[in-house]
C-alpha cells in the first residue's frame, strides 16, 4: 500500500472514531430530561420564574380588559361572557403557576418509550472496525485505489449519521425552549382571542416529543443496521 493509500485509510479511521465518540456522548445525553439543557443553558431556570410572573400578569391583563369591554364599553355581544371568562382566567392562572409540574409529567410520559428505545439490546458496534470491513469487501471486487473508495463510503456514512444526530440535538433544544416558555403559552389560553396560540404551542410541544422519539428510533435503527452489517458483511 502506498503512502497515499495509508493517508486515506488513516483519515477514514479517524472519521469513524469521531462518529463513535459522538454517538456515545450525544445519544446518551439527549432525551426528555431537561438536566442537559440546564447544564448548557443555566439561565433558563432563572428566566422561567420571569415567564411565570409574565404569564400571570398577562392573564390578569386580559381578564381586566375583557371585563372592561363588557361593562365599560358595553360591547357585551363582542366580548366574552364574564362568568366563563373569570373561570377560564382562574383556571389558566393555576395552569401557569404549576406549568413546570404539568410539563414534567408530560416529559416523563414521553421519556418512558425513549428510554425503552435506548435500552433495547443491539448488536455490539465498533465504528472504527467498519473501515477494515469495507477494505475487505471492496478488496475482493476492486483493484487499486481501494482506500480511496473506502474513504468516500465512510464519508457518506459519517455525513448521514451526523445529520441524524444534529437533527435529534435540534429537537432537544426546541423541546427545552417550549418547556421553559410553557407559562406564557398557558397564559395565551386564558382568552378566546389568543387561544389559538395556546393550541399551537400544545401541537408544537407534542410534535417535538414525538419527533424526538422518532429521531432516537431512527438512530438506533441505523446503529442496528451497521452493527448487523459489520457482524456479517458478506451477507449482502
Amino acid at each position: 500500500m502506498g503512502i497515499l493509500d495509508g493517508i486515506v485509510e488513516w483519515i477514514a479511521e479517524q472519521i469513524m472514531y469521531g462518529l463513535d465518540l459522538i454517538n456515545t456522548s450525544v445519544l446518551g445525553a439527549l432525551g426528555c430530561d431537561m438536566s442537559v439543557f440546564l447544564r448548557y443553558f443555566p439561565t433558563a431556570s432563572t428566566m422561567y420564574d420571569i415567564f411565570v410572573a409574565l404569564a400571570i400578569g398577562l392573564i390578569l391583563l386580559l381578564w381586566i380588559w375583557n371585563l372592561f369591554r363588557n361593562f365599560g364599553l358595553g360591547l357585551g355581544s363582542e366580548a366574552e361572557d364574564p362568568v366563563k371568562l373569570s373561570i377560564r382566567s382562574i383556571l389558566f392562572i393555576a395552569l401557569a403557576w404549576y406549568a413546570d409540574e404539568i410539563v414534567n409529567t408530560a416529559l416523563q410520559i414521553g421519556g418512558t418509550p425513549y428510554n425503552w428505545i435506548l435500552s433495547a439490546a443491539l448488536p455490539s458496534l465498533d465504528f472504527a472496525s467498519f473501515n477494515s470491513v469495507m477494505l475487505t469487501i471492496i478488496g475482493v471486487v476492486a483493484n487499486g485505489a481501494v482506500a480511496l473508495i473506502v474513504l468516500i463510503l465512510t464519508l457518506i456514512l459519517a455525513w448521514n449519521y451526523l445529520k441524524l444526530l444534529l437533527e435529534a440535538a435540534e429537537r432537544y433544544v426546541l423541546l427545552g425552549v417550549l418547556v421553559f416558555t410553557a407559562p406564557v403559552a398557558f397564559a395565551m389560553g386564558a382568552s378566546q382571542s389568543t387561544s389559538n396560540i395556546f393550541k399551537s404551542w400544545c401541537r408544537m410541544f407534542g410534535g417535538q416529543l414525538f419527533l424526538l422519539l422518532m429521531n432516537a428510533w431512527c438512530l438506533r435503527l441505523f446503529i442496528s443496521m451497521v452493527g448487523a452489517f459489520i457482524a456479517n458483511p458478506f451477507s449482502i
